[in-house]
């Protein structure tokens, strides 16, 4: 069947949650999601609240802290949150080729088979038991047993960690993240074999993010072409395809029709919303689609989304007692745009629990 650009993304907020959702538990937000890109950890903890209603910063950091959402580094080369049920199989899929593509890397620092399975080693050693350290304590440790650990030597011997699935994260201390036993956070964590891993990865994200394309599956997961389509293949039944602009999109429903009331928010940095398509034409002008992943600095990184598209960028200034809010739109707002966007602001205060201002520059 055909659909709209218009469909897709209405339909895409839909199946992100970002409208209409009934969730209202941080995990099982990321559950649903599969993995939500978190490198940016404040920016991170919106992308779930947005999700459940009612849900705020404080609840997110709970959950954090009680092992109930982790963060490591899983998909593609980056961090991202997921469930605990969901880490072991998540990393067994694409570890492999996390590895071969940080190769290069590993050997500009010195590092290698040897050095991992005596850093892997130590690290556990130090941990068992329900220890949890910073990754400055952790590079003492590895220091003292002669495993240079500094740099970028310190970040790949803790990120190859993380991908043999010895460590993820910790509790919070104060500000400082910490590192725990993956076994030990996860001790119910389930295991799949590769083909039923795929089918599930496919299952998941397609529910979650569809309508998308299978070139949208590779880059989101992290897996090559060849096994996006083998992962789709396995789950067609389940699917449903629809062709847009002369694309193949799949998803777990059809697109539907598009709604018309006027939808405003306040998406953080690297939201799935943005991050999780390699074509980003349906919901950001081509002369703007750049932005939309290298846009960590400047005053406005996050970004405005009106009906579904890129609109503008945002930014937030927290206070003892309030959040200030500037938004930057491309163009200028119509008075129903404008009063949607103060709605997004003030649940982005309420998220924060505190009262929100907003300014529009």
């Amino acid at each position: 069947m055909a659909a709209t650009p218009a469909e897709l993304l209405s339909a895409r907020l839909r199946n992100q949650q970002l409208t209409g959702s009934k969730l209202r538990k941080p995990a099982d937000v990321v559950s649903w999601l599969g993995a939500m890109q978190a490198q940016d950890y404040p920016a991170a903890k919106w992308a779930i609240g947005l999700r459940a209603p009612g849900c705020q910063d404080g609840d997110v950091e709970q959950a954090f802290n009680d092992g109930l959402i982790l963060r490591t580094h899983v998909l593609r080369p980056t961090w991202h949150f997921v469930a605990p049920a969901d880490i072991k199989w998540m990393l067994a899929l694409s570890a492999p080729r996390l590895n071969k593509v940080n190769a290069y890397y590993y050997r500009q620092a010195g590092l290698d088979a040897k050095v991992f399975n005596k850093s892997c080693a130590m690290i556990h050693r130090v941990l068992e038991g329900g220890s949890t350290l910073t990754r400055a304590e952790i590079a003492e440790h590895l220091s003292r047993a002669k495993i240079p650990a500094h740099g970028l030597k310190l970040a790949y011997l803790v990120m190859q960690a993380e991908l043999e699935g010895v460590i993820c994260s910790g509790p919070r201390r104060d500000k400082q993240f910490t590192y725990a036993l993956l076994e030990e956070r996860a001790p119910k964590a389930k295991t799949r074999d590769r083909d039923e891993a795929l089918a599930e990865l496919a299952k998941r994200y397609f529910a979650s993010h569809g309508p998308a394309t299978v070139r949208d599956f590779s880059w989101w997961s992290g897996l090559t072409m060849k096994d996006a389509q083998l992962a789709i293949d396995s789950v067609r039944p389940m699917l449903e395809s629809s062709q847009i602009d002369g694309s193949t999109v799949w998803s777990a429903d059809a697109p539907g029709k598009a709604s018309k009331a006027v939808t405003a928010m306040l998406l953080p940095n690297y939201d799935e919303y943005l991050i999780a398509y390699k074509d980003r034409g349906a919901f950001v002008d081509q002369s703007r689609a750049a932005n939309v992943v290298a846009r960590s600095g400047g005053a406005f990184a996050n970004h405005l989304i009106i009906d579904g598209r890129l609109a503008g960028g945002w930014s937030r200034t927290i206070g003892g007692n309030n959040v200030k809010i500037e938004v930057a739109p491309y163009k200028k707002l119509t008075p129903m745009q404008l009063r949607a966007v103060a709605n997004a602001a003030d649940c982005y205060g309420e998220f924060l629990g505190l009262p929100a201002t907003l300014s529009v520059v």
